[in-house]
């Protein structure tokens, strides 16, 4: 793991365990201070991301360790038949990426940007979920460090597996 990583990895824990240590002393003091509602909020706004994955796949575990820099609480599950998961869910093969999530009654298909995740659960849309089809190579997981999304779409698609523009990139 190079510095840069340890860095940030020590960073997020830091982060974490002022949060936690916030929230327990506040609760155990019964005070409902402007620190436990900043902590209840958060904890709202990014509600845990469940993530199906093949135990091999790189490009997945950096699409993870995106999310989880971007604030959301992550749960991976390795799979070793994505195909039949990615059906139980309803998802269309023409959306098919390399790793699926959910979160709250969306599907998550491929490398979408945490960004794209945010905006989905802020504005709530009537949709399936959002996909990245295919592995973009400027996405999120599958790009070089420090460098933004380009050169994609994330699509909306509904049950039947229509589709429409929700970020270009």
């Amino acid at each position: 793991m190079n510095r840069r990583k340890s860095v940030k990895i020590i960073m997020i824990s830091a982060v974490a365990l002022l949060l936690a240590t916030v929230t327990t002393a506040c609760s155990e003091s019964g005070q409902n201070s402007p620190a436990t509602k900043a902590v209840a909020e958060l904890k709202q706004e990014l509600p845990e991301i469940t993530v199906y994955k093949s135990p091999t796949c790189g490009c997945c575990k950096e699409w993870v360790a995106h999310l989880e820099r971007e604030g959301f609480k992550v749960t991976a599950h390795d799979s070793n038949n994505m195909d039949q998961l990615k059906k139980s869910l309803g998802l269309k093969s023409h959306l098919a990426s390399c790793h699926t999530a959910t979160v709250g009654n969306y599907v998550i298909e491929g490398h979408v940007p945490a960004a794209d995740i945010r905006r989905l659960l802020k504005e709530k849309p009537d949709i399936a979920g959002l996909a990245a089809p295919g592995m973009p190579r400027h996405s999120p997981g599958m790009q070089p460090p420090g460098e933004k999304p380009r050169g994609y779409d994330v699509l909306a698609f509904d049950s039947e597996g229509g589709t429409r523009l929700f970020t270009k990139y």
